[in-house]
């Protein structure tokens, strides 16, 4: 019998002093090309209305065609259970078998490509929004990876504009984000307490900006007009490759081998945080998955050994290079880490990757895990980014924290009035 999320709920929670008491489950090496979507064309943090649909998948390596099963979680804004029971935010059931899976087709890599879609004849409905968790478990009850989601109502309208930052120092660098809260048909009392935001960029939860409060209110309007406080550093265009045809060189790959499956070198990428900013656009960290021979992409789609080559020559002293992307789910661990080579003088990268477009870039990984996004790649006001800004209510007395509203800016529109 699968077991259910609560005994195993002690290996997740994990107390930080900032947002997030749930950390996500990393899928183990077997596992790949998670993808996770709500009506998006890429694969993304899904934010979706009640009563729209949701979208897994992934690929299990390993040719066992095992049994996957899922279940869902609510929680509150701060990533802590809520109390409600099941039945208050499921109309239906969980805790089953993720019956959609096929076995990859002419493939080096043998793979059995999994599909999960929410709603289904089980999972009829969910009916609250806020913050979810969806947990995959294997047949002997052994949790295998999680992904966030957030539900949301429609309610509130959320007005979104990006600014350059009004410090000097930082003014060629940074991001400000501010927004406004506009909700005619529901009543924010006492909105410092009972309104909370998470203001998102490039849809990485890793990196939200979670403890803004209203700085004014004008009649049902609230304003946060932030500076440092809500401000990003700018990064700068993501890297990309594109080996849609795995038997020739493309975008951003230099040479091709076959071993036991394709071996594509990408070419070598140096710093460019002492370069001048190059408009160049990319998907901001995410991939999709095509072959141009496929007639389906999810099953015959070749897993394609990719090579990567930095040279970066600041000490690094005890710090990390790795490889950053929604690839993997914006995670840092031993598969994106880029190691030493005496002989080129640079840092390299083995990793398999299913057959597509993807964007990345090279981060520097202090020892406590925390991350410096530009320290390879630079942080330009211009670089296009795109933001997010999802607002929270829980009203006096409720049990749960409501997502009533959410608002969308991209950076091009950028402007410092």
């Amino acid at each position: 019998m699968l077991k259910t999320l609560s005994s195993t709920l002690l290996l997740l929670l994990t107390v930080f002093p900032t947002f997030s008491q749930i950390v996500e489950k990393v899928e183990p090496s077997y596992i790949s090309t998670i993808q996770f979507s709500g009506g998006t064309d890429q694969s993304q943090l899904p934010i979706i209305n009640l009563g729209s649909r949701l979208q897994l998948s992934f690929d299990a390596l390993n040719g066992d065609e095992e049994d996957y099963y899922y279940t869902i979680t609510h929680y509150n804004f701060d990533w802590s259970p809520t109390d409600l029971s099941k039945s208050e935010y499921l109309d239906g059931f969980d805790d089953v078998r993720i019956d959609t899976y096929q076995n990859s087709l002419n493939t080096l890599q043998i793979f059995s490509h999994y599909e999960l879609t929410i709603p289904n004849r089980d999972t009829r409905e969910i009916k609250k929004s806020g913050n979810y968790l969806l947990s995959i478990f294997n047949s002997d009850g052994e949790l295998v990876f999680t992904r966030k989601f957030l539900v949301m109502e429609n309610i509130a309208k959320v007005g979104v504009e990006i600014k350059r930052a009004r410090n000097l120092k930082v003014i060629n660098e940074k991001q400000v984000v501010q927004f406004t809260i506009n909700s005619p048909d529901l009543l924010l009392i006492n909105p410092k307490q009972t309104v909370k935001t998470l203001v998102l960029q490039n849809n990485n939860l890793n990196t939200a900006i979670t403890d803004l409060v209203p700085q004014y209110t004008m009649g049902n309007e609230l304003i946060y007009r932030y500076d440092t406080e809500a401000s990003f550093g700018g990064g700068n265009e993501f890297l990309s490759f594109d080996n849609k045809d795995e038997r020739s060189a493309t975008n951003g790959i230099r040479s091709i081998e076959l071993t036991d499956v394709y071996e594509n070198y990408l070419y070598t990428n140096i710093p460019r945080y002492d370069r001048p900013y190059t408009y160049n656009p990319d998907l901001n960290g995410n991939f999709v998955v095509r072959n141009v021979d496929a007639r389906n992409q999810d099953l015959e789609a070749e897993y394609v050994r990719m090579h990567f080559n930095l040279q970066y020559y600041d000490d690094l002293g005890d710090k990390e290079l790795h490889i950053y992307g929604n690839f993997n789910n914006w995670t840092i661990d031993g598969t994106t880490y880029m190691k030493y080579e005496p002989k080129t003088d640079s840092y390299t990268n083995t990793r398999l990757f299913k057959q597509g477009y993807y964007s990345y870039k090279y981060v520097v990984v202090n020892r406590d895990g925390s991350i410096e996004q530009g320290a390879v790649s630079g942080d330009f006001w211009q670089t296009e980014n795109n933001y997010t800004v999802v607002v929270y209510f829980r009203d006096l007395g409720a049990r749960y924290d409501r997502i009533i509203g959410i608002g969308y800016a991209n950076s091009t529109n950028i402007n410092n009035n």
